[in-house]
């Protein structure tokens, strides 16, 4: 499991729990559901970097973390 999908799995966690009501401590700070919104940024931004991880390991083309395909005109 890579470094990136490793936190990702945290930054779930962390949002299901607080989710729940619950109060807990994540990279070292205690967190309530008003620091909900904190949690989803990171875990968008790990969302990101797990899908341009794979994206590179199946060698897809991309732009700014986006997917591409490139149409061919000439058949």
């Amino acid at each position: 499991m890579s470094n990136a999908t490793t936190m990702l799995a945290q930054y779930l966690a962390a949002e299901s729990a607080l989710l729940q009501g619950k109060e807990i401590t994540f990279e070292g700070r205690r967190l309530v559901r008003a620091d909900l919104p904190d949690i989803r940024k990171g875990r968008q931004e790990w969302e990101r970097r797990v899908e341009a991880e794979r994206h590179a390991t199946a060698g897809t083309p991309t732009v700014g973390g986006l997917g591409y395909s490139v149409a061919r005109l000439d058949r």
